[in-house]
Order: C-alpha cells, then structure tokens, then sequence
C-alpha cells in the first residue's frame, strides 16, 4: 500500500510505501518513505514535470526558503519564477534520497522491525537504489515521462543512472559536473571522511543517536576534507589568500590562524548542526559504488528509441569532476549514438560552481530546456 501524506516534520510531503524494497546488495527494506517537495503545477497531460537531483548535502528543499535551516535552497538561482528551471512553466519535484536524513528512510530513521534507530544496521544502498526510489514516487505522482531529469555532482550520478535505467520515462537529462563513475581519488577523499567520523569516540559504532550523543568532531573533520574539494585554488586565493584571522601577527600555535581555517572550522561546525553522520557514511557509500557506464550501453537500444535528449556541463576549474569526465559521459553516449550536446563553462570556483551564480550554466540549460517538447 503506498499513501501520500503531508510531512509534518520535514514542511512538504511524504510518500509511505508498506511494501518490501530489494537493493542492490541483495538486503530489503520491508517498509520505507520518501520525503519531497513540490514547485509550480502539474499540467493537465502532467507533460512538464522535472525532477530535481541533490547532491550529497543537499535535501529536498532546492528552492525558496529552507524550512528547517531558514536558508535559501540550495538551487534558488536556478529554480522559480522566470528563472532558469522555470516554475511558471514546469511542475518541479525534488525528493530526499533514499539514505538521507531528512525524511527519507535512512540510518536516522525507526526501523520497523526492531523499534528502534537503524544506526550502522541500515543496509548499504547504491545510486540505483535511490533512483529505484524516485521512480516509485514518479509512478505514484502518475507521470508517465518526465520533461527531464537535472542534477548536479551526486545529483548528476542519479540522473546518469535514470537515464540507463529507466529510459522510457523521460524525455531529456541534463548532467552538472558529474561522472560515469566515481575516481580512485574521489574514492580516496571519501574513505579519509569516513573514517574520521568511524574513529570519533562519539560515532559509539554507529549507535551514537540510541546513546544520545553524537561524532561531533569526526563530521566535521569529513565536511572540512570534502569542502576543500568543492572550491579551486584559485577561489581560495581570491576569497582567503593568506590573510590573518583578526589578528596583525602568527600566534607561533595551532589556535586559528588564517581566516581559510576559520573558514573550514565554520563549515565544518555548520555542517554537524544539519547532517546526520551515519547518512554521510551511507551516501558517500553509494556514490564510491556508482558506475554506470555498463547498463548506459547494455539499455542504448531504450535510450536511443525514446530519444532521449542529453546535456552535459562541466567547469573549467573543477577538479573534483574535471572536464575529462564529462568527456568521458559524451563519449559513450557518443558511441551508442544518442542525441547529446556538451559545453564547459568558464569559472574559478571549482566544483561548487553548479550552486553558484553562473550565468553561462543558466543560459545553456534554459536553452536546452526550451528546445525540449512537452
């Protein structure tokens, strides 16, 4: 049975599904929700849907104002009124991924079948798994094809992976700053948060919340290491370079410093005030996992059938998901002769720059969409 409820502790809507959910790792999850949120109205012949992909610390609240950080969404330069994914004109939908902490079933949650905190007894899942997720949700919301599917870095994973797995259902992707798979690098960044969040005292062998305390120090050690992979040199120098923190002279200590460090010390403290340190663990997981290329060409038969259109973007100075990446997405699409068009944006800011303000990503994407029949 699945009903759709208001989310009274995530503003927005859940989606309860009493029924079994099989993973990839071969585990189940006997029941599960999924938490989203919803933009603009749907059309009569629901044609002008688009579902929105987060990235690793996003959630479902991309647009407008975060209800539970009271923050603008983490994409409110490209979602809304007159603005590049279009409100006026699209029905958006945006969904908290399966292993999340806002709502959707995750590390976080009460498992049904003891009562209690799942912690580390949450099974592994992968970026199939959060789709397969989506998917159900889409099917629930009745919409036969999505006008397209758009996410950024995590986000761009999941929309890789509709696009293999579910190519009748959609019209167009749009993939920001993303890859086929995860690198040996990327893989290597994410063990190095791992394990300072596994070897804080407080992680208490993932059992911290049943415990009631938490691996404080250990996610933001993980958020300051990823954080510094999401800006570029150059955005460093020209935001931080080696300016003192309030300060004329070194203090010859390891007290800060460098307003860089206050800096990382202020995302890091920031970081643990809104993210589950369990759910970090599980979804860097499931992005190490993450390969897509093989069932991109065993479904090219369904995706060039549907005709399915392709964007891919990069940027210049992001090295987290160089350009050669998104080289390398065209190139198999290339290769089993879908229809895909690319483009490298000029920036400095490094990975981040797909949250950004960067009118070029703007341009090109509103482009793209227009050119996408509904």
């Amino acid at each position: 049975m699945r009903e759709i409820i208001q989310n009274i502790k995530y503003p927005g809507f859940i989606l309860k599904c009493d029924e079994e959910l099989i993973l990839d790792s071969g585990k189940s999850l006997d029941k599960f929700e999924i938490a989203y949120q919803t933009y603009g109205k749907l059309n009569v012949d629901k044609s002008n849907a688009i579902l929105v992909c987060h990235a690793l610390t996003g959630d479902q609240f991309p647009a407008e104002k975060n209800p539970i950080t009271k923050k603008i969404g983490w994409w409110d330069l490209m979602i809304g009124p007159g603005k590049t994914i279009d409100t006026e004109k699209y029905f958006v939908i945006c969904s908290n991924v399966l292993g999340g902490c806002v709502g959707t079933t995750g590390p976080n949650e009460i498992s049904p079948k003891t009562n209690k905190i799942y912690g580390i007894d949450f099974p592994t899942i992968t970026i199939q798994d959060m789709v397969k997720v989506q998917k159900i949700l889409i099917d629930e919301l009745k919409i036969k094809k999505l006008l397209s599917v758009i996410g950024g870095s995590m986000g761009s994973m999941q929309v890789l992976q509709w696009a293999a797995s579910y190519p009748e259902s959609l019209r167009s992707i749009v993939s920001i700053a993303g890859a086929l798979k995860h690198s040996a690098q990327n893989i290597a960044f994410d063990e190095a948060g791992r394990q300072s969040i596994m070897l804080d005292p407080n992680w208490r062998k993932g059992n911290y919340l049943s415990e009631n305390t938490k691996p404080e120090n250990g996610l933001s050690v993980a958020r300051m290491i990823a954080h510094i992979t999401y800006l570029s040199d150059a955005a460093f120098q020209k935001k931080f370079g080696r300016n003192l923190q309030e300060k004329k002279d070194l203090s010859f200590g390891f007290d800060i410093d460098f307003q860089v460090e206050s800096y990382l010390r202020y995302q890091g403290k920031s970081f643990v005030d809104r993210f589950d340190a369990n759910s970090y663990l599980y979804m860097t997981r499931a992005m190490d996992y993450f390969d897509v290329s093989e069932q991109v060409i065993k479904n090219k038969k369904s995706i060039i059938s549907n005709k399915i259109r392709f964007l891919v973007v990069s940027f210049t100075s992001d090295w987290l998901f160089p350009t050669k990446e998104s080289r390398g997405i065209v190139s198999l699409l290339n290769s089993i002769g879908s229809l895909v068009s690319s483009a490298e944006v000029e920036s400095d800011r490094g990975h981040d720059s797909f949250l950004l303000d960067e009118p070029q990503l703007f341009k090109i994407t509103t482009g793209f969409l227009k050119g996408i029949k509904s």
